[in-house]
């Protein structure tokens, strides 16, 4: 079936002061709606047009030229958004523990050392992205991408994603992305992202 939408795990204003509830509302509502709803435009007569969202982006040099782009942009963000919400919750934060733990130190020595990886690669992509921690096939990587761009073009598997586009943070913190990103850390669901970490290593 076509795309749609999920549900947030929480309500609008579970995460408040990290999120605030108009921030919440615009980008689950409005943005990742219009992810959905232009993704399903461009595969509409097409085999892929009841795939799921990874198979689609998987596929994506299939796709008919003239569709790749809209595809690319569109489907890729529902991805990364449908992630996003997932790897929130209120009464979060902190650090993960078990294997996830372990993975994190051994690829990047510790999880401050982790954390400030991923928040400058946040800070330092231009204009709008997402900052990562995918699996690779081999280890877990740390990266940012362009838009919306997911790391399943790259063959990837994205463990945790944090939205560097102006409207996940504009209306609370302005320009100051910085401080979103190290404020963000404080929402963050480990029992999700160590989910995600177990699922892409089978």
């Amino acid at each position: 079936m076509p795309f749609s939408v999920p549900p947030l795990p929480y309500d609008y204003d579970a995460l408040e002061s990290t999120v605030d509830v108009e921030t919440m509302k615009l980008h689950h509502d409005k943005h990742h709606q219009a992810y959905v709803d232009n993704a399903n435009k461009a595969l509409e007569g097409t085999e892929w047009a009841d795939s799921p969202v990874e198979e689609v982006l998987r596929s994506l040099d299939q796709l008919p030229a003239d569709k790749r782009t809209a595809v690319q942009n569109n489907a890729g963000g529902h991805a990364n958004h449908s992630l996003f919400w997932e790897i929130m919750a209120p009464q979060a934060g902190g650090s993960p523990d078990g294997e996830l733990a372990s993975a994190i130190d051994s690829e990047f020595g510790s999880f401050d050392s982790f954390k400030e990886k991923i928040n400058q690669n946040g800070v330092t992509r231009f204009g709008s992205g997402w900052t990562w921690l995918v699996w690779n096939g081999s280890a877990l990587e740390a990266y940012s991408t362009a838009n919306q761009d997911s790391p399943i073009l790259q063959g990837h598997v994205p463990v945790l994603g944090n939205d560097v586009w102006e409207h996940a943070y504009y209306l609370n913190y302005r320009n100051r992305r910085p401080e979103y990103l190290e404020a963000w850390w404080n929402v963050v669901n480990w029992e999700a992202v160590a989910a995600n970490f177990a699922a892409a290593r089978s």
